[in-house]
């Protein structure tokens, strides 16, 4: 299973990413709100934790969750994150988090890169309270010079089954621009 190499973290922070996704609408869009606690799975350099922060404020708390020491650290160093960012080192499929912690997970180019994607929900479902949000982002399936090759993506439909088999309920699927799709859900309350 590819995984990202952070030897390339750069591109995780291009001016070309930022106009492909807006991170702070993508969030906003899905309800991230101000004094939630939200858990970027996957966090890498922080290109959603920092919106995020910044969109909870001081009374909410973002955890930047990556199983990449390398990522944790280039966020810590270089992007100077506000003082309601926690960075933590996970496992795979081990979230170092308790029970019901979050009120928003966002998965961010990640479900494609797992080898068994509903252990990983599920984990991430372990996390969320009640009610919670989890933003799933991912690539279209379909071959481009950027991104993963077409092999390793999955469909919006196969990302909705995973997220469904973990016990989630689907709100919306849907494009978020010619590369990528979204699928926000909750879980059960």
């Amino acid at each position: 299973m590819h995984k990202f190499n952070p030897e390339h973290l750069e591109r995780l922070l291009s001016d070309e990413r930022t106009q492909d996704i807006s991170p702070e609408r993508v969030l906003r869009e899905a309800g991230l709100k101000p004094g939630r606690v939200f858990a970027d799975i996957g966090a890498g350099p922080g290109f959603f934790t920092v919106p995020a922060a910044k969109i909870i404020g001081p009374a909410g708390m973002a955890f930047a969750v990556d199983t990449q020491s390398e990522m944790l650290i280039y966020l810590r160093d270089r992007r100077n994150p506000p003082d309601n960012v926690i960075l933590i080192k996970s496992e795979e499929y081990e979230i170092p988090l308790a029970d019901c912690e979050a009120d928003f997970a966002l998965l961010a180019y990640v479900l494609h890169e797992t080898g068994d994607r509903v252990r990983l929900l599920r984990e991430i479902m372990r996390i969320l309270k009640p009610g919670g949000t989890l933003l799933v982002l991912d690539w279209e399936k379909k071959a481009e010079e950027k991104g993963p090759p077409i092999e390793e993506r999955i469909t919006a439909k196969e990302a909705r089954g995973y997220i469904e088999a973990a016990g989630f309920d689907v709100v919306q699927a849907s494009p978020m621009n010619p590369s990528h799709y979204r699928v926000l859900s909750r879980r059960p309350a």
